[in-house]
């Protein structure tokens, strides 16, 4: 079972090309679940994306409840990254087989969506004049950390 990355409603097309060049270097399944703020082939996406999108393991979901129907046939935990997050992402304990969900860049998780993951994880940060990381940095810290974890401890 490996990990897996999943964006609720992703708003900006180079985010997710961003991310999705992260899941295809550490082979990391990436779920999109809509409503996408973008069309899967717009040019600006696949830019951020470079030549790597053959090497992504796609998985494109239209909405939440889709992804709930999706999500038990596979099994794992849901891990919700907020900055109300209710554990240090680094203090957490991962496990082959999690799911990272990360909201939209202007909306984070929804709250219901919050209450259905397993536990809830932040990333502090110090400073009061930032409200939040931007979306390709906060996966990619909690999925390279996941990783740390899992493989090279």
């Amino acid at each position: 079972m490996t990990l897996k990355v999943v964006l609720i409603n992703p708003q900006i097309p180079p985010n997710t090309g961003n991310i999705a060049r992260s899941c295809a270097a550490t082979a990391t399944e990436l779920h999109l679940v809509g409503p996408l703020g973008f069309e899967i082939s717009d040019r600006h996406l696949k830019r951020a994306g470079l030549d790597y999108w053959p090497h992504v393991d796609l998985h494109h979901h239209l909405s939440w409840e889709n992804f709930l129907e999706f999500y038990p046939t596979v099994g794992g935990r849901l891990l919700g990254y907020s900055v109300r997050g209710a554990q240090n992402y680094s203090q957490f304990q991962y496990q082959k087989g999690d799911w990272l969900v990360f909201g939209s860049e202007t909306q984070g998780l929804p709250r219901e969506i919050l209450q259905l993951c397993d536990t809830t994880l932040n990333i502090p940060i110090d400073s009061q004049k930032v409200r939040s990381l931007n979306l390709s940095v906060s996966v990619a810290i909690g999925l390279f950390e996941a990783r740390r974890q899992i493989y090279y401890t």
